[in-house]
């Protein structure tokens, strides 16, 4: 669709955890679409307040996590009939569950660690070691891995303090992977190396603390298998424009789904504009396509 023309307004902030790392992403991709020769505006989110201009002619949303990613926004938007990049509001909404995402996983027969879910107060019945999550979260927030008891506890009052349920899920050991994907097209697997522990948000947000290798190093059979995951993950929930699939590749060669991000990091050095870059794509391309992909979503799915 022609993208001429429009005034692009780059939301970004929010009131989520997540809202440094939005202003950056929402800054990149402000820059990369100026650059391109479009007329940009910047809204600063802070709260659920939105004041946009009059002739917003497409919202690129830039907000991670909580109220930009978990159908909050969306909602808003299409309300007031304006079109907006990414998921619509259900979609976004069952992505962020981690809870009714695996349930979506399972039956569309995508692996993903077994797991349960407790409320506050409660036990976990599978054995450690396990993964306790905040199920509502995104950019890591939220989850422990738990491989002695006594680490049990501060990680339940965590999650308890974050949602009202916890997603208790059985810890498998594996190479951290990631897959974007835009349109129905999977990009180059990228492979996450922390240099200790696990991806969390530290790792994701400080420089020099992980390792990337994009594409990962695996065999062109893997790569398919892994790539042909992400699509099933990215397909039974529905999704239309774009995400980025987090996957542990475990010993046999078994993808296991971990999660799927609609609104994934933005910055020049994020994961899916590598995957993209891998591909031949420049960021500028990466964020023209997603807002084409958008507005064909959003004209085939007219707000109510």
């Amino acid at each position: 669709m022609n993208l001429s023309g429009l005034h692009m307004v780059v939301l970004m902030g929010g009131p989520g955890s997540e809202r440094e790392v939005s202003l950056r992403s929402g800054a990149a991709v402000a820059g990369a679409l100026r650059r391109g020769g479009y007329r940009v505006t910047e809204v600063e989110v802070k709260d659920t307040e939105l004041d946009l201009p009059a002739d917003t002619g497409l919202c690129v949303n830039m907000i991670h996590g909580t109220f930009g990613e978990d159908g909050q926004l969306q909602g808003i938007l299409d309300a007031r009939k304006i079109p907006y990049t990414g998921e619509g509001e259900a979609g976004s909404r069952l992505a962020f569950d981690k809870k009714e995402s695996k349930r979506r996983f399972e039956k569309a027969g995508v692996p993903t660690p077994r797991w349960e879910m407790i409320a506050a107060g409660e036990r976990p019945s599978l054995p450690l070691p396990l993964v306790v999550k905040a199920p509502r979260e995104g950019s890591s927030v939220g989850v422990h891995i738990i491989r002695h008891q006594e680490e049990l506890d501060a990680a339940l009052r965590d999650c308890a303090s974050l949602d009202r349920e916890i997603l208790i899920e059985e810890f498998v050991e594996g190479r951290e992977l990631t897959v974007g994907v835009v349109g129905d097209r999977a990009m180059a697997v990228v492979e996450i190396r922390p240099h200790e522990g696990f991806y969390d948000y530290a790792h994701k947000y400080t420089k020099g603390a992980s390792d990337y290798f994009c594409p990962a190093p695996l065999d062109a059979e893997t790569t398919r298998h892994v790539q042909d995951t992400a699509l099933a993950a990215h397909r039974s929930l529905g999704l239309e424009v774009y995400s980025r699939v987090d996957i542990l590749l475990a010993a046999g060669g078994i993808p296991f789904v971990l999660e799927t991000n609609t609104i994934p990091g933005m910055t020049e050095t994020s994961l899916l504009p590598k995957a993209a870059a891998e591909a031949g794509m420049t960021f500028l391309e990466l964020c023209e396509e997603i807002a084409q992909l958008s507005l064909l979503r959003s004209s085939s799915h007219p707000s109510p």
